[in-house]
């Protein structure tokens, strides 16, 4: 029984898993026709936030990327929806 209901559990998640979107990039963004409405620059100039629009949705989604030399990974972006 409690083989069948971990096992149950597993398949379950593996499926919520599958069924998420790929996360937000801007590239992908530019690619499906959205137009940047705004952008915010830092005076440090290593972060910076992007504002995209499409004229048929009626939310906007922002991008904050980063800059950071001493990380592995030196370009950090974030994309979201706001609603």
């Amino acid at each position: 029984m409690r083989y069948s209901l971990g096992l149950l559990m597993v398949l379950a998640f593996g499926g919520l898993a599958s069924a998420v979107e790929a996360p937000i990039t801007i590239e992908r963004l530019l690619g499906d026709g959205w137009e940047i409405a705004g952008y915010a620059g830092n005076l440090d100039v290593r972060t910076s936030l992007i504002l995209f629009r499409k004229t048929d949705v009626k939310h906007l989604v922002q991008c904050s990327t980063l800059y950071d030399v001493t990380r592995s990974q030196r370009v950090v972006v974030n994309c979201y929806e706001l609603r």
